[in-house]
C-alpha cells in the first residue's frame, strides 16, 4: 500500500507506475520545466527531479511508497549503515552550487 502520493503526482503518473512510463514523464516534464526554458520553474524542475530520483531507484521508491517523505528523510542513509551526514541526494550538491544550501 502507498502511504504518500506526492511524488507520484508530481509526475503525473499512478503509483503503480513501470519505471519506463516514471522515465517519459520525467522527460516530459524536465523539457517544459528545465530553468533554461523557464527560468521562473526553477523550484518546479528541482522538486521534479527528486521525485524522479526516487521513484526511478527501487530502494527508495519501496521506502518511500511505506512512508512517504518522512520515512525517505528518517531512513535514507541511516537504514544503509550511513552515518547521516553528507549531501544526501544529487539534489543537496545541485542546491549548494546555485544557491539553495544543503536540505536536512
Amino acid at each position: 500500500m502507498v502511504k504518500e502520493t506526492g511524488y507520484y503526482d508530481l509526475l503525473g503518473v499512478r503509483p503503480g507506475a513501470t519505471l519506463d512510463e516514471i522515465k517519459r514523464a520525467y522527460r516530459r516534464l524536465a523539457l517544459r520545466y528545465h530553468p533554461d526554458k523557464n527560468p521562473s520553474e526553477g523550484e518546479r524542475f528541482k522538486q521534479i527531479s527528486q521525485a524522479y530520483e526516487v521513484l526511478s531507484d527501487t530502494h527508495k521508491r519501496a521506502l518511500y511508497d511505506r512512508g512517504g517523505e518522512r520515512a525517505m528523510k528518517e531512513g535514507g542513509l541511516g537504514s544503509r549503515g550511513g552515518s547521516g551526514g553528507g549531501f544526501g541526494t544529487p539534489m543537496d550538491i545541485f542546491d549548494l552550487f546555485f544557491g539553495g544550501g544543503v536540505r536536512m
